[in-house]
């Protein structure tokens, strides 16, 4: 039933009695914005609904569950970054299942930093935009999607507005991909111990407590394999954060080019190939050649990719990955090919959403 807990009663007539995993919302927005849909749960109720969602996932494909560690929960404001939605002077997230905005008046999963410029933005912009914002080494990078900042004045007011704001960047795009208007030095995010040029738009961790969760249990399942493969790199998170010899496969341009810059500043082994997995794998051949691969998907899974690593003789396998459904999918694939699932860690970044990630390890008995 919704807005219950395990161990709510409810009455014939619905009225709930709240029982003990039953939480008080912390937040004012709660159940409207649609950035949260779990504050009505204590923390050990959360973690168990996000193991029962890999553990649901696995038996739909037949894959027997394997043991699920307990999961990382993000704490309240966490989030370093965002996507926000701004129209008529409302700025926040969309209603649940709807695209009317809810006026974001507090936040309890925005990093601070973050929500300090949600009453500037609102006076800043009147008219509808997209929003999206990122806390870097430097900084707050603001992008400005649907915005459109024509003559001196404006250029002038932007920049004012950045300068006072001190943010770290500040962009627009106007449907033509952004522009930087303003960034007094180049913008980075350090992974691993490393800074690492910030692409416009780049895929990063929601939080560095979920991003370190994640990077400990990779360095668990690969153990100390010195030559591994890191598919779909992005910017590196886990190619900077790993001993060895890495292999950095990347799809997108700008993060490629940013995690070669980053690693070769910092003179680590790591060679970088902008290469489409989805259009041209790693042939098992390729892949025979790794003491361990680390695979971080986007939310369509591997599927091109995964048949391929089934048919290869790599001892280790961390699988991360941002849904439950396309990972049982390819883990059936993978035990098909005779691997085993050892182990799953679920890693609860998106505080109070319905949102899961895991890494899982993979081996050859």
């Amino acid at each position: 039933m919704p807005m219950t807990a395990p161990g709510d009663l409810i009455s014939p007539d619905g009225a709930v009695s709240p029982g003990p995993h039953h939480a008080t919302p912390p937040c004012r927005h709660f159940p409207d914005c649609g950035g949260c849909q779990l504050q009505h749960v204590d923390d050990a109720a959360y973690a168990e609904f996000l193991k029962d969602r890999v553990a649901s996932a696995l038996v739909a494909q037949g894959v027997p569950v394997p043991d699920i560690l307990d999961p990382h929960l993000s704490p309240p404001r966490s989030r370093r970054r965002a996507a926000l939605k701004a129209a008529g002077g409302a700025i926040g997230f969309n209603a649940g299942k709807s695209h009317r905005i809810v006026d974001m008046r507090e936040c309890h999963i925005l990093r601070p930093e973050l929500f300090a410029l949600v009453a500037p933005l609102r006076r800043l912009l009147p008219g509808r935009a997209e929003i999206v914002l990122t806390l870097a080494d430097q900084g707050v990078d603001v992008l400005l999607e649907g915005v459109t900042v024509e003559g001196l004045a404006a250029t002038e007011m932007m920049g004012a507005f950045a300068a006072g704001y001190r943010l770290a960047r500040l962009a627009i795009d106007d449907g033509y991909g952004p522009q930087t208007l303003w960034e007094p030095e180049p913008v980075t995010i350090t992974l691993g111990d490393i800074p690492v040029p910030l692409p416009h738009g780049a895929f990063l961790q929601a939080t560095r407590e979920g991003e370190a969760a994640l990077v400990g249990a990779v360095r668990q399942a690969i153990g100390d394999a010195q030559t591994v493969a890191d598919l779909f790199a992005g910017l590196g998170t886990f190619s900077l954060a790993l001993d060895g010899r890495i292999y950095a496969a990347e799809g997108a341009r700008d993060a490629a080019l940013a995690l070669k810059s980053a690693a070769a500043r910092a003179q680590r082994q790591v060679l970088v190939d902008h290469r489409d997995l989805f259009r041209r794998p790693l042939e098992t051949a390729e892949l025979n050649r790794f003491e361990a691969i680390v695979i971080d998907p986007p939310r369509a899974g591997a599927k091109e990719q995964v048949p391929l690593l089934a048919a290869s003789d790599v001892p280790r396998i961390a699988y991360v990955s941002c849904n439950p459904s396309t990972f049982a999918r390819d883990a059936r694939v993978l035990l098909d090919g005779g691997y085993r699932l050892d182990w799953i860690r679920p890693v609860g970044q998106f505080r109070w959403s319905t949102h899961v990630e895991l890494a899982g390890r993979f081996s050859r008995p």
